[in-house]
């Protein structure tokens, strides 16, 4: 399993832009059968800092899910849309609560 940690920061003004974006996106992600999870958080002390908790099979979801026409669509709009480059990170799990309660 992969995670994928992303935090997208607006550009004054544009927070509601954004969050219609990023919501428009995690409609689009749930087609794809390999994401187990696409999580979209909104700062609730910073109304333009979102930030995205995604979960998927393997790494070559991961690259399915980059390579998807709507991901590339909102990346182009980040310059517009976005104060500065989205922060994106990769995670290996080590363990989980859910793993411990069953």
């Amino acid at each position: 399993m992969t995670v994928v940690t992303a935090l997208f920061e607006a550009r004054p003004g544009r927070e509601a832009e954004l969050e219609t974006a990023l919501r428009e996106l995690v409609s689009q992600v749930a087609q794809e059968t390999s994401a187990i999870e696409y999580t979209l958080h909104r700062s609730p002390t910073s109304p333009g800092r979102f930030y995205f908790y995604e979960r998927y099979a393997d790494q070559g979801a991961v690259d399915a899910h980059m390579a998807t026409p709507y991901l590339k669509r909102l990346l182009e709009r980040v310059p517009e849309l976005c104060a500065v480059a989205p922060e994106v990170d990769f995670f290996e799990p080590l363990v989980s609560i859910n793993q411990l309660r069953t």
